[in-house]
């Protein structure tokens, strides 16, 4: 049944009134005498490893996951999980050689990185870009899925949905990274709660139609012997869906320059660190390391159990549009309204609490990065911390507006999770090129990095249709390896033009480097070895 019962809106409205006190509280408690705009954007000092790391995942995970990345697994398999297993180890990298360096050089924002190691002109390009994939890719991206997922599940109307999201975020959001960072830790609760139900409930399901009452042991045994195919992690050129997972590249190509991009130099991401000293932030990224490992267990798995239950003949309706084409996009709203009343509030809770965590976290580093790498720089340089603070909030509530009217644009996409992937990965080859080379490379010059910039999506755009335009006369490749291809032409095209015109004598534009920062704890080390080991085994079994 879509709609929500008296227990299931009794479940949620405690959850909101838990957020929304819990979040008042550390407002009132924490925030700062004076009004601070590095308070207000980082929580200078404020967030412990636990609020770091819970936060991580909870600006990380949202209706992307639990709607986009449900719809890969009833389309994909198990394959799509690569995602967030090797994110887990890219996590361990960014704590060891990245995180240190920024903390080292007080780094608050990307862009503001940038404008140090090279130039104001490199920093405000890309300052801009992220602007736009922020607001028109990420934003307008998590809004949609979390609005499709709740009216299918609630009754809500489409649009209602998107005004209640908008609005309950730009709420959490206002009040700064403090509010964030520790509402952040209930929203993961919830999240990770409400998931692991809702997973309980599709391996019992598929365990009754099969005749072996609720046991979900043997319902996951069934999920094996029943879709062979979806338990593959990495596809030949055979599969029909190498194009989106293509082979190694899943772990050593395009996949380890996608997930370096995003947790390494990534505003929306490492801003939740750049607050805390080096052995806090480390010890908040391996907390988030070890909750990625559960991602697909309550995003993947609901998912590939929608598959073999709609090949038996069920869900046939619910699973199509009206066209009659199947949605994979609709297993995870499908799975929940199956939900009793009471446990569908849970699973409720845990999708919005998702969504709004993800859409606060993206929200809050647009307004970081437009107050201070673009209204401070050319609007007004001699901006207060209050008036950068309001600058900020407006920046967030203009962005919701600007997302919210674009959102029903994309109601044509069947897999929105991989839209999402594709496109950001436009931009993803180019920023990396140019943070690693700046970070490691002192000889790496300012007009190169800005060659970079001006060239990473221009590349991407012909590598992906000159096929089309060649009529195949050009290989078609998979978009992770248009993304290897492009990153390692633009750090051809920087390595070349910073040999060819090096930067003058006096040029001061370096990052602070010491190899000490890059020394990690006993504790962290066996962390990071239960990980890869952890990752060893999955990948091992289900090569």
């Amino acid at each position: 049944m879509n709609k929500l019962q008296l227990a299931d809106y009794i479940v949620f409205f405690i959850y909101f009134i838990v957020v929304a006190s819990y979040g008042y509280y550390i407002y009132r408690r924490k925030r700062s005498k004076t009004t601070s705009s590095k308070d207000f954007f980082l929580a200078e000092g404020s967030l412990t490893w636990w609020a770091i790391g819970a936060s991580l995942i909870a600006s990380n995970i949202s209706a992307e996951h639990f709607i986009g990345m449900s719809g890969s697994g009833f389309a994909l398999g198990l394959a799509i999980s690569t995602y967030e297993w090797m994110a887990a180890a890219t996590l361990i990298l960014v704590a060891i050689f990245i995180i240190p360096l920024y903390l080292k050089n007080k780094i608050y924002t990307m862009p503001q990185f940038l404008a140090i190691r090279y130039s104001d002109k490199v920093s405000t390009v890309m300052a801009v870009f992220w602007l736009l994939a922020y607001v028109f890719i990420n934003l307008t991206s998590i809004i949609y899925l979390g609005s499709l997922a709740i009216s299918s599940i609630s009754g809500i109307s489409f649009e209602w949905c998107i005004v209640g999201l908008s609005i309950f975020s730009i709420i959490v959001t206002l009040g700064g990274m403090k509010v964030i960072g520790y509402t952040d830790v209930i929203q993961v609760i919830v999240l990770l709660i409400g998931g692991l139900v809702t997973t309980y409930l599709a391996l019992s399901l598929l365990s009754e139609n099969y005749g072996f009452g609720g046991n979900i042991l043997k319902g996951l045994s069934v999920l094996r012997k029943e879709a062979p195919t979806h338990f593959h992690m990495i596809f030949d050129k055979s599969n029909p869906h190498y194009k989106e997972l293509p082979g190694m590249s899943v772990l050593i190509g395009g996949m380890l320059i996608n997930n370096l991009a995003y947790w390494g130099c990534n505003q929306y991401i490492v801003q939740r660190t750049l607050g805390a000293d080096l052995k806090t932030a480390r010890q908040g990224i391996l907390f988030a390391a070890f909750l990625k490992l559960l991602i697909p267990v309550i995003a993947v798995l609901p998912g590939i159990t929608m598959y073999v239950l709609h090949n038996n003949g069920l869900f046939q309706t619910e699973m199509a549009d009206a066209a009659g084409t199947v949605k994979p996009d609709h297993a995870y709203p499908t799975l929940m309204n199956l939900l009793p009343a009471g446990l569908k509030g849970v699973a409720f809770a845990a999708l919005t609490a998702a969504i709004v965590a993800s859409l606060a976290g993206k929200a809050n580093s647009i307004s970081t990065i437009f107050s201070l790498d673009i209204y401070k720089k050319y609007f007004n340089r001699e901006a207060s911390e209050r008036r950068l603070v309001i600058v900020g909030r407006w920046a967030v509530i203009i962005a919701m507006l600007i997302a919210a009217l674009v959102t029903p644009a994309l109601k044509s996409l069947d897999q929105a999770y991989q839209f999402i992937q594709e496109y950001v990965g436009f931009i993803s080859p180019g920023v990396l090129a140019i943070f690693l080379l700046g970070l490691y490379w002192k000889k790496t010059t300012a007009p190169a990095a800005m060659a970079a910039a001006l060239l990473t999506i221009p590349v991407s755009t012909v590598l992906k249709f000159l096929p089309v335009w060649t009529n195949g006369a050009f290989p078609d490749y998979p978009f992770l390896d248009r993304m290897t291809i492009t990153f390692f032409l633009l750090v051809v095209v920087m390595v070349v033009m910073s040999i060819s015109k090096p930067k003058a004598q006096n040029d001061t534009h370096v990052i602070e480097v010491d190899k000490s920062m890059f020394r990690v704890s006993t504790s962290f080390v066996v962390g990071s070895v239960i990980i890869c080991g952890i990752l060893a085994a999955l990948y091992t079994a289900f090569w």
